[in-house]
């Protein structure tokens, strides 16, 4: 029997009108970071358009600012320890991330819930008391103002993502394979490696990007424990709006800017990939 799908004059203005809101959220939120793409090109040292560039005359327009972030040593420190802090802390989050995951998703774990919550807390508690903790902490140490104390405070914040992440692949994982697998004289480790890892590999690698995102991004943790010679793209940002006026800023922002776009194109596919190999149809 067919489905009469004849609209009604109500449904069709509320489909339009839902579509206006849609419309109008998206441009509120993407509409500042739009703005920043062309200004990063305006050849005067301002944050505002210029009559040149408004009137889109070629004279308005420069890449001096991206010159200026190549050729500065300090930009190109800051971005030096940015990825050195962000691979290494987004290594260590996607390794004991995914362990916890798989120790919470067992059915014989205690106080699971606990647990949890103990684990993804870095993600609840407000970041100015994580980040005076591991101040304290760590200096106590004997780590703080070092690579190693930064790196390990990044670690804190991502590790929370490789859970949920993790957590929620192997929530549709097939037990019954790994059981097969210790019938037929696997060792745990080899079902591990052949059997569980490539399964729940889209989990741990969208995980490890929200954790290398969140480590990139990172700027209230990284005012407390690092020193001079730890500086990050973030802070080297902070401290410029601080202390100058300087576009190049601008510049550095678009590169990041592409950045999460590559990294959040790599999450959805990875997503839809993870949706094909259960069965279901990417949407």
């Amino acid at each position: 029997m067919l489905k009469n799908t004849t609209k009604t004059l109500p449904e069709i203005i509320w489909h339009y009108c839902f579509l206006g809101i849609c419309a109008m959220i998206f441009i509120f939120l993407i509409a500042p970071i739009i703005m920043i793409i062309p200004l990063s090109f305006n050849v005067e040292p301002y944050f505002t358009f210029t009559p040149k560039m408004l009137s889109f005359d070629p004279e308005g327009y420069s890449t001096r600012w991206y010159e200026a972030f190549f050729n500065s040593k300090e930009w190109m420190l800051a971005i030096k320890n940015s990825f050195i802090v962000g691979i290494c802390s987004t290594l260590l989050a996607s390794i004991v991330g995914t362990i916890a995951a798989l120790g919470l998703s067992s059915k014989y774990m205690p106080y699971r819930t606990i647990i949890m919550s103990i684990l993804i807390s870095p993600m609840i508690v407000p970041l100015i008391i994580t980040a005076a903790s591991m101040f304290f902490f760590y200096s106590r140490l004997g780590i703080s103002q070092s690579f190693l104390g930064v790196i390990l405070s990044h670690t804190a914040l991502g590790i929370p993502f490789v859970i949920i992440t993790v957590t929620a692949t192997l929530s549709g994982f097939d037990h019954s394979l790994s059981r097969a697998a210790h019938s037929l004289g696997a060792s745990p480790s080899y079902t591990f490696f052949k059997i569980i890892l490539p399964l729940v590999a889209p989990g741990v690698i969208s995980g490890s990007l929200f954790a290398f995102i969140t480590s990139f991004d990172e700027v209230v943790v990284v005012l407390f424990i690092s020193g001079p010679e730890q500086l990050t793209i973030p802070i080297r940002m902070w401290a410029g709006i601080r202390e100058e006026i300087n576009p190049t800023i601008l510049a550095v922002a678009t590169l990041l800017v592409c950045i999460s776009i590559v990294l959040l194109s790599s999450l959805e596919m990875l997503r839809r990939r993870n949706e094909r190999m259960r069965g279901l149809t990417p949407g």
